[in-house]
């Protein structure tokens, strides 16, 4: 592998480890990076599955403790545990079920980088919007949201299979239109990111299996590696940093880069 390739490598995975929990869409920020550095990894998705699984599993590592007194909960049959599990469950129901059959459609016709330039600015100012119009929170913890509030989260989830709108920023801000205070809707988020996101994974490997390459493992290693080390450190920050501070900041950058982006697209 050569010192170019490493680098760009690193840069590809350290952007998905820093995007991937973030509302300002890794997907969008993979393919407007790849288009700048002109990367160009292992023939078929191979590598950007394994960035992404990186990312998710770096979050199933923060959050062991929740998963496994979850678990434990669930099978000792405790209505807190239970409601949260069906919670997660539910939200993640309607992204499976669109997810598979808009599947090709989305793969072929949206990767585009005009179409994450337009879904950068527009989520962008959809944040802004929710941000100042939002109505006093009445669930402030993760056991607090209810089966109906998790599937309306689920479906706005859908509104992520547009590269550039943003999973992370699809599932927070419905969240917070639906009443979910700041950090409750972040980690909400990232519970729902595990079954979504490894059934993405699965299901890219189911499809195209026969025609991934895995000779370059030593690029795949290293993206995984850095997207899983970014992730690790983010997530946390990014938390307390919501928290305090709410999510304008991110607003007001997918609006300057989407824009950067869209300039820089007709100017080529």
């Amino acid at each position: 592998m050569d010192l170019t390739l490493i680098w760009k490598t690193v840069l590809i995975g350290i952007v998905e480890g820093l995007t991937e929990f973030l509302p300002v869409s890794s997907t969008g920020h993979i393919i407007l990076a790849g288009e700048v550095l002109g990367f160009q990894g292992p023939p078929g998705k191979v590598f950007e599955i394994v960035i992404q699984l990186g990312a998710i599993l770096a979050v199933c590592f923060l959050y062991r403790l929740k998963i496994w007194t979850t678990v434990q909960g669930v099978l000792k049959r405790e209505p807190v545990s239970l409601r949260f599990a069906a919670a997660i469950v539910v939200a993640f129901l309607p992204a499976a079920v669109i997810g598979v059959a808009a599947h090709q459609y989305i793969k072929s016709v949206l990767f585009d980088p005009k179409v994450v330039a337009v879904a950068l600015i527009v989520g962008g100012i959809a944040i802004l919007v929710i941000e100042r119009f939002a109505r006093r929170p009445r669930m402030k913890s993760l056991d607090e949201i209810d089966l109906k509030t998790a599937l309306l989260v689920g479906l706005c989830q859908c509104l992520a299979m547009i590269p550039g709108v943003s999973r992370a920023g699809a599932t927070i801000m419905g969240a917070r239109v639906f009443r979910v205070d700041r950090a409750t809707a972040a980690e909400f988020s990232f519970f729902l990111a595990m079954p979504t996101m490894i059934g993405a994974t699965v299901y890219d490997l189911y499809k195209n299996w026969s025609s991934l390459d895995w000779h370059g493992s030593g690029t795949i290693a290293l993206g995984f590696f850095a997207a899983f080390v970014c992730a690790l450190l983010v997530v946390k920050p990014f938390v307390r940093f919501i928290s305090r501070h709410g999510f304008g900041v991110f607003a007001w950058y997918r609006i300057v880069l989407g824009t950067l982006a869209l300039a820089l697209i007709f100017m080529h």
